[in-house]
């Protein structure tokens, strides 16, 4: 069926109607006094999901943009940076580290796993001189979720700067900034904040942003300096997607309305029934551990003779849901199902019963509507 698609990965999420509906409206001057206004709104909701008494700072450009944001406001050449990866996108981190000169040492853990805490106060042991440590809290290419409190307090005694992905963990999972030590954080529009790609948002500490004052060569584009200023005067240094900060100031109405603490309770629980669920159908999941668990995307290994291509493509082509496939070394190994920003619990019933019916078609052998029994259980619960 035509205009029946229904996106189950993590990143773009679906959008509410209404947020849809500021993209579609004649754009307004981005100067105007009125667009000021939306401005205003939009930078103080912003500090409430982030949980932050900091400046939020507004790209237009994806989660990406504002990881290079992040590193190309601090870095000097020859400057120490370790970086944390359970995945592609703690890999990236290294990747825009080393592009900007640095010495980067990298700890990395296998697929699905976390970064232990021990690992990394042993590393910081061995070289005080480390200046930056980057980290993923929810890593969107595995489903596994690291323990960013404790990771960012160890940092800290460290006395180096502590910076962030919070891509797909910001509206989905606890996330505080100020009261973890989070020196640097960032996230992107089309996750948990509900509205289609193409903005991105970072928070730095005084800290930080004392760091910042003394890089060489600061990014022109991200500069954190120009940015604080248009956001004094409730604008920006250069023209901003309109459209989308339109649709964001309704979709952070919305985050406000539902509270973000019970935003989080409501990934938490979708998250856990669909990993009871697929548990239930025999399905094996690539994080083991629900307490290491992401509550935006969940990992799944197929069963034995049947393909992740097979799975993805019946669900698409016979019941209209779009799933992720695995990224890198997991191309094809994994398929990954996002509980991420505008979703419900008819949206995971019908994914999962619709992944029944995928597996049955396929040949795979299992009781049928089992999983779709555990996951209304589950979901029934407190």
């Amino acid at each position: 069926m035509k205009d029946k698609t229904f996106l189950m990965i993590p990143g773009p999420t679906p959008v509410p109607e209404s947020a849809l509906m500021e993209m579609a409206k004649h754009p307004m001057a981005h100067r105007s006094k009125e667009f000021s206004n939306i401005l205003k709104e939009v930078f103080e909701d912003l500090k409430y999901v982030f949980q932050t008494k900091n400046d939020v700072f507004l790209f237009t450009a994806s989660g990406t943009g504002a990881m290079c944001g992040a590193l190309e406001n601090l870095i000097n050449e020859g400057d120490k940076v370790l970086c944390l990866s359970i995945g592609n996108f703690g890999a990236r981190w290294a990747k825009i580290a080393k592009s900007r000169g640095a010495e980067v040492i990298k700890i990395e853990a296998k697929a699905g796993d976390i970064i232990k805490p021990e690992v990394l106060e042993e590393e910081l042991n061995k070289n005080k001189d480390i200046k930056i440590v980057t980290l993923t809290h929810s890593e969107t290419s595995t489903g596994a979720a690291n323990d960013i409190k404790t990771l960012c307090s160890i940092i800290k005694n460290h006395g180096a700067l502590s910076v962030v992905d919070g891509i797909t963990s910001l509206c989905a999972m606890e996330f505080k900034t100020d009261e973890w030590n989070i020196d640097v954080a960032v996230s992107g529009s089309q996750k948990g904040f509900m509205i289609a790609p193409g903005l991105s948002f970072l928070t730095a500490s005084e800290k930080a942003f004392k760091m910042h004052e003394n890089c060489k060569h600061p990014s022109f584009y991200f500069n954190w300096t120009e940015h604080k200023k248009s956001l004094a005067k409730d604008t920006t240094p250069f023209t901003p997607a309109v459209n989308l900060i339109c649709s964001l100031h309704t979709s952070l109405k919305m985050i406000r309305e539902e509270g973000i603490e019970n935003i989080n309770k409501r990934h938490e629980k979708l998250t856990l029934a669909l990993r009871s669920a697929i548990r239930e159908i025999g399905l094996k999941l690539l994080v083991e551990d629900d307490k290491n668990a992401s509550h935006s995307i969940t990992s799944i290994l197929p069963p034995d003779n049947i393909t992740v291509p097979d799975i993805r493509k019946t669900l698409k082509d016979d019941y209209d849901i779009i799933v992720a496939n695995g990224q890198g070394d997991l191309e094809n190994k994994i398929f990954r199902i996002g509980t991420l920003g505008f979703v419900c619990e008819r949206d995971l019933i019908m994914a999962v019963g619709s992944l029944e019916a995928s597996l049955l078609k396929l040949g795979y052998k299992f009781n049928l509507g089992s999983g779709v029994k555990k996951l209304i259980e589950e979901l029934n619960k407190n």
